[in-house]
């Protein structure tokens, strides 16, 4: 049985504490489930420019603890944050503190990091994919035992902890909802295995945003990706969210001549643009139309849009959300 649909915006830009605050409640009033934060460092300059991505202007965990104090049911969020920027055990105590002071708000969405531009500005080592998956893994199940009554005894090759209990204890039992996404077939194996959410990206293995990223993400690349979840999931799948980002969103008449001119770009054809997972062109109706296709093609019911897509894509909210 299909899971009904929810919606999620990621971030936007404020450029006063006021502004944050009012764009969260506006985020509510609209029908989306939750607000979404990545979790990025550097400020505008030379090493920011050259990953080709946009400029995140506030810290992730500070700014989702207010949008919560801003609002009544609006579910704060992380795709993702970048478990090599915080010890884990900070981390841990942090996202439990969140779901608590947000009276169990928390989405709590945990990546490999992948912005090899960002690591090297800030002086953190870049290691090969394996060794941060491995410390993804090892991550994942310190946040739930350190979620979890009992005192820690983690000994592992990346986290160790031990001799005391997690504390404050999360409002959500046995641990908020767990959030891992991303493109390789291992990530999303241990998402399949270890997340409540899995959330499907493109495969980062180049370290910046172009044209290789998007041409992973296509049709048919997401139906591979979701029969890895499949498989590496087993009896859980059904338990499962499939979350994607559209991070290609544009509502309105004559959007088809803005995914053409994107597909050239990109190196893909107006009808690969059109149906690539992770955009979504056209009116409302028509969006409708293709979420419920996408839903049932590859069982994906959590969509997240950007900021600037917040106010046009309501109307698709208002109609599928629960749906």
């Amino acid at each position: 049985m299909a899971k009904p649909f929810r919606f999620a915006v990621q971030s936007f830009h404020a450029e006063t504490a006021s502004e944050w605050r009012e764009g969260a409640r506006k985020t509510e009033e609209l029908g989306y489930s939750a607000l979404h934060l990545a979790d990025h460092v550097i400020g505008p300059g030379p090493a920011l420019e050259a990953t080709n991505h946009p400029l995140q202007t506030l810290a992730a965990i500070p700014a989702m603890a207010v949008a919560a104090e801003a609002t009544s049911t609006l579910r704060i969020g992380s795709r993702v944050l970048c478990i090599d920027y915080r010890p884990a055990a900070v981390l841990a105590k942090e996202a439990a503190t969140l779901d608590f002071l947000s009276e169990g708000r928390l989405e709590l969405g945990l990546g490999a990091g992948w912005l090899q531009g960002e690591y090297d500005a800030i002086g953190v080592p870049f290691d090969p994919a394996r060794v941060r998956i491995d410390r993804l893994e090892e991550t994942l199940r310190f946040v739930k035992a350190h979620m979890s009554p009992g005192q820690l005894d983690i000994s592992g090759e990346h986290v160790n902890a031990r001799g005391y209990e997690g504390a404050p204890q999360p409002v959500q039992q046995p641990h908020p909802p767990i959030m891992v996404g991303g493109g390789s077939r291992r990530v999303l194996s241990l998402a399949a295995r270890e997340a409540d959410i899995v959330s499907l990206n493109f495969n980062n293995r180049s370290g910046v945003l172009g044209a290789e990223g998007v041409q992973s993400g296509t049709a048919d690349a997401t139906a591979e990706k979701v029969g890895w979840i499949r498989d590496a999931a087993g009896s859980r799948f059904d338990e499962l969210e499939l979350e994607i980002g559209c991070y290609f969103t544009f509502v309105g008449e004559g959007t088809e001549k803005i995914a053409a001119g994107m597909g050239k770009s990109l190196g893909l054809s107006a009808e690969a643009m059109c149906a690539h997972p992770h955009g979504l062109f056209g009116d409302a109706s028509a969006i409708c139309d293709e979420l419920e296709r996408r839903r049932e093609l590859y069982g994906i019911s959590y969509i997240t849009v950007g900021a600037e897509a917040r106010d046009a894509f309501a109307p698709v909210v208002a109609r599928l959300t629960g749906n």
